[in-house]
């Protein structure tokens, strides 16, 4: 069996104000809400089902694993760019991998994975990933 492929892709941001943290860098919970940003943006924009597509079919995605590797501090208005491409996908979830990289010097600042599981809005349980999703993420 093939192992499936699938996109990776980018958004740009910018640190602000008020992600610095008293060393004068962005502070660590920060680079959690980078990627989750990241994801919401490339969900519509470049998946084309965006997280309200989800929500219409009564499903929504937890974070149940999340693993950062910190490489080196990102500062005030430093751009940089969110790389996340799908990992893996079944039934049960799936796994995000990502890298933040400071534009200026191409470095990785940061990398590491989100484990992620679908869940029923309704019942706030685990739900099976629907087949027609698990396609849509597949190139």
């Amino acid at each position: 069996m093939d192992t499936p492929i699938y996109s990776t892709f980018e958004s740009e941001f910018r640190v602000r104000p008020d992600d610095i943290d008293m060393f004068q860098h962005v502070h660590n919970s920060k680079y959690f809400d980078y990627v989750l940003a990241a994801r919401y943006d490339q969900m519509e924009r470049c998946y084309g089902m965006a997280m309200e597509k989800f929500m219409e079919r009564g499903f929504g995605w937890v974070v149940r694993v999340a693993h950062v590797d910190y490489k080196r501090a990102l500062t005030m208005g430093d751009y940089f760019i969110v790389k996340t491409g799908i990992e893996s996908i079944d039934d049960k979830g799936c796994r995000v991998k990502f890298s933040l990289s400071n534009k200026a010097n191409g470095k990785i600042c940061c990398d590491g994975y989100f484990d992620y599981v679908m869940i029923d809005m309704a019942t706030g349980r685990s739900a099976k990933v629907p087949e027609d999703v698990i396609a849509h993420y597949t190139i």
